[in-house]
């Protein structure tokens, strides 16, 4: 019997989210506003952006085709992903405010309907997008990056913007195995004062390889150590070999002292967590900018659905001022998001703050802020 009841209350519960015609509306006008704003917003984002490159374009002679094809429609979806939360907000706070100055809200909960219910319909269109957000970041956009990367190394970047040369280079290649480079050329592949050295497990040096010159061989795929001295330690004894050149495998490639913070963006999910395991092992000085970008490809979404609450809670009351004053605010609030955001990450690159706590901090204060307005807001 009590079985039953369990069951018919279940159904019920159910029915209740099952999405009814003030559900369809709001998801539709949630949907429908949010890619009418992006398209807006990215039109005149395209519109600046084409008309600072202009002069570069025509200089170095970019193909109309691969402006449209290679950069405008790689550059929309990366930005558009980037800033989705704001866009959402704006969006949220725009028709809501609409809806509250045409005194939609005030009829819909003197339907009986209540406050905590007319969340339903705004945080499934929420979930829809972060879905959608985060498959892209995550899946489809960095492919897209690569082709817009390459793009603007060719017709707007300056092709000195790469670093060529590197100095004092610290790498762990394997466990307990270090890499030194005094410095490092690009352009020609190679290292000076280059040695590896490997420990044991209670820190003692078993062996070390010191070579004047390291070149990468594009033949073998490997380094080769070029008036070498390899110093082996067993015990008590020590064996010195000496030789012109001899070949290196190491985890480190060409590419990896090339790359710039661009690159980040390149990486699929699969590709960065791999990444990431990599530099950690290397105790890479770059590792910091890969955490960051990994925890923001997680945070990003999560935002959507606190800026969602923040965007319902400030504009579903019909204030003096009109629509006009609660977009302002939305927009105050959304850059301010940004802008804490941009200030976390920078704490955790400079600074000592964890990547993770730089990107989830904003997204924590902004939770609280949203809690309170909604226990605010009128129900």
């Amino acid at each position: 019997m009590e079985r039953g009841k369990n069951k018919d209350t279940f159904k019920q519960s159910l029915r209740k989210l099952k999405p009814g015609l003030i559900d369809t509306y709001i998801i539709k006008k949630f949907i429908g506003t949010f890619f009418f704003s992006l398209a807006l917003i990215m039109g005149i984002a395209v519109i600046f952006d084409f008309a600072e490159k202009l002069d570069e374009f025509i200089q170095k002679d970019a193909p109309i085709k691969a402006i449209i094809f290679d950069y405008y429609l790689n550059f929309i979806p990366y930005f558009a992903t980037l800033f989705a939360p704001m866009f959402v907000f704006i969006t949220v706070i725009f028709f809501t405010s609409k809806m509250a100055y045409n005194t939609e809200i005030i009829a819909i909960l003197n339907s009986g309907m209540s406050f905590r219910r007319l969340m339903y319909p705004y945080f499934l269109s929420a979930a829809f997008i972060a879905i959608f957000t985060f498959s892209l970041t995550n899946f489809v956009i960095p492919h897209s990056n690569i082709v817009r990367l390459d793009f603007e190394a060719k017709y707007w970047r300056d092709p000195g913007f790469r670093r060529t040369s590197i100095n004092s280079i610290h790498r762990q290649v394997y466990p307990n195995v270090y890499v030194y480079m005094g410095s490092y050329n690009a352009k020609t592949r190679s290292g000076y004062n280059f040695t590896i050295e490997k420990y044991d497990n209670h820190g003692k040096m078993l062996s070390k390889l010191s070579a004047k010159t390291v070149r990468w061989d594009t033949v073998t795929n490997k380094w080769g150590a070029w008036n070498y001295n390899i110093r082996n330690i067993d015990s008590l004894t020590e064996t010195i070999t000496s030789g012109r050149r001899i070949d290196t495998t190491l985890t480190i490639k060409p590419a990896d002292f090339g790359r710039t913070p661009e690159f980040v963006g390149t990486m699929n999910y699969g590709e960065l967590k791999k990444y990431v395991r990599l530099l950690r092992m290397q105790g890479s000085d770059e590792l910091k900018l890969y955490l960051n970008e990994y925890h923001r490809r997680f945070a990003n979404p999560y935002a959507i659905f606190i800026l969602t609450l923040i965007g319902v809670s400030l504009s579903s009351k019909k204030i003096r001022g009109g629509i006009g004053m609660q977009i302002g605010l939305g927009l105050l609030l959304s850059f301010s998001y940004i802008l804490f955001q941009q200030f976390s990450s920078q704490f955790s690159l400079k600074g000592s703050l964890s990547p993770m706590l730089a990107m989830w901090i904003p997204n924590l204060i902004y939770t609280f802020i949203a809690l309170i307005l909604y226990k605010l807001a009128p129900k």
